[in-house]
């Protein structure tokens, strides 16, 4: 088992600070990361917590996954490595929109 905790259902205010209280009650923790969205910088709704030993992580999670916290009912299970992401537009050869035609640019009107 992981000592690194995924921890789901979070309300959007919650704070690292938060988090960090909430954990302790079953062990030692190491860090927190609240996942944040990057343009408005408003928490997503999940976060990971690391837990300094294996059977710290496994009393948190018996002790808060599905609990209540801020009117929500929390996830916490452990964390799994993030999967490898296939290729995120933009770039050489990304798509591309076409128009009425794929073949070659046509004129609409006359030359002349």
């Amino acid at each position: 088992m992981s000592r690194k905790l995924y921890v789901g259902n979070l309300p959007y205010e919650t704070s690292e600070a938060d988090l960090q209280t909430l954990f302790e009650q079953a062990g030692a923790v190491e860090s927190v990361r609240v996942m944040r969205d990057n343009a408005t910088g408003r928490a997503r709704g999940f976060a990971f917590v690391e837990m300094a030993t294996e059977p710290e992580a496994q009393t948190a999670i018996q002790q808060l996954h599905e609990q209540q916290f801020g009117g929500r009912t929390l996830t916490v299970n452990e964390a799994r490595p993030q999967e490898a992401r296939s290729g995120g537009g933009g770039g050489y050869g990304g798509g591309g929109g076409g128009g009425r035609n794929s073949g070659p640019r046509q004129r609409t009107e006359s030359r002349w």
